[in-house]
């Protein structure tokens, strides 16, 4: 697992709910995953707001990594593809940067399953608040 020290503990009771963990974190880069289990709809599939809450917690935290743990990041914008169903395992999220401005980020998100099938492309930008020097 590659995540910075200051990152333990850094999490949301949602997060804990949906079980999700955090692989890898870097200012670029974001890997975590999530269990379907407990994020389905009611028709057993993996449930598209889980996608969301997936692929902007991960985007959040590659941001939380540019700014430092003296920073704050909120997200702005959301935009979610679902491209396939999911009914069991774990879904995987790729957060990648697309850029990092002084104020803005902004990173495509790929959520795939088990098998290495995409199940949801998201782009999220996220508003960056960088600690006072």
């Amino acid at each position: 697992m590659n995540v910075p020290d200051w990152f333990h503990g850094l999490n949301s009771a949602l997060d804990d709910k949906m079980g999700v963990e955090l692989l890898e974190v870097t200012p670029t880069r974001a890997v975590g995953r999530c269990p379907v289990q407990g994020n389905t709809q009611p028709f057993g599939l993996w449930h598209g707001g889980a996608s969301c809450v997936l692929a902007e917690g991960l985007a959040s935290m590659a941001a939380a990594a540019e700014v430092g743990p003296d920073g704050m990041v909120t997200g702005v914008d959301i935009n979610a593809t679902h491209l396939r169903p999911a009914t069991d395992g774990w879904i995987t999220g790729v957060a990648s940067a697309i850029r990092i401005g002084g104020t803005l980020a902004t990173y495509d998100i790929s959520l795939t399953d088990d098998a290495g099938e995409q199940v949801c492309a998201a782009r999220i930008t996220v508003f960056l608040k960088r600690a006072s020097r």
